[in-house]
């Protein structure tokens, strides 16, 4: 029967290794997730803005992060400020930013879209009722959106922690890093462990 080589693990303080790569892939995944959730609703409402110029911009804002691929924006962010504007960030603070970012301009399109799919006598019944805008989107609307957005919203939560293990690319050294630097080392005096 073929080794699973998972005795490496428990091996010298592998174990505590891979735990602190841990740390910093949920560390890098709630801050970018939880500032991205701050900045959503007041995305969301942007972009359903009546001003043409102001929906015009959030859609050059959404479709440019669309467009660029996350790795592409991790090495603009980390490796362009600091070669362009002398300005030198950690790689944690880089990812945070980048995952910010995309994480807002995604969140803020499906609000987007839960807003846009309201019946529109939502928005006539709170104005009858003589509610101001901010009174009729915290009472009426957010409530109502937050409903329809939670299975998206998870879905980009996932998929934000998931594409946290590109960091490794420009120096965090995160779980994935620590598991391959483990299974390197181990390469040789385990050679028959299924890594």
């Amino acid at each position: 029967m073929q080794d699973s080589g998972i005795q490496v693990l428990f091996q010298g303080n592998n174990l505590l290794r891979i735990l602190q790569g841990l740390g910093v892939t949920i560390g890098i995944s709630i801050l970018s997730v939880l500032l991205s959730m701050m900045f959503r609703t007041v995305m969301g409402i942007i972009m359903t803005s009546h001003s043409r110029i102001i929906r015009f911009l959030t859609r050059l804002y959404l479709e440019f992060i669309r467009i660029m691929p996350q790795l592409v924006l991790l090495f603009i962010v980390y490796f362009g400020l600091a070669r362009n504007f002398n300005i030198n960030i950690s790689g944690e603070t880089s990812a945070i930013i980048v995952f910010t970012l995309w994480g807002t301009a995604e969140m803020g399109d499906l609000v987007r879209g839960a807003i846009t799919s309201l019946p529109k006598h939502q928005f006539e019944s709170g104005q009858a009722l003589g509610l101001t805008n901010v009174q009729l989107y915290y009472h009426i609307i957010i409530p109502q959106v937050l409903r329809r957005l939670l299975p998206q919203a998870i879905n980009l939560v996932t998929r934000m922690i998931k594409t946290t293990s590109l960091v490794v690319l420009i120096g965090v050294v995160e779980v994935t890093k620590v598991g391959q630097q483990i299974i390197d080392s181990n390469r040789l005096t385990i050679p028959t462990a299924s890594f």
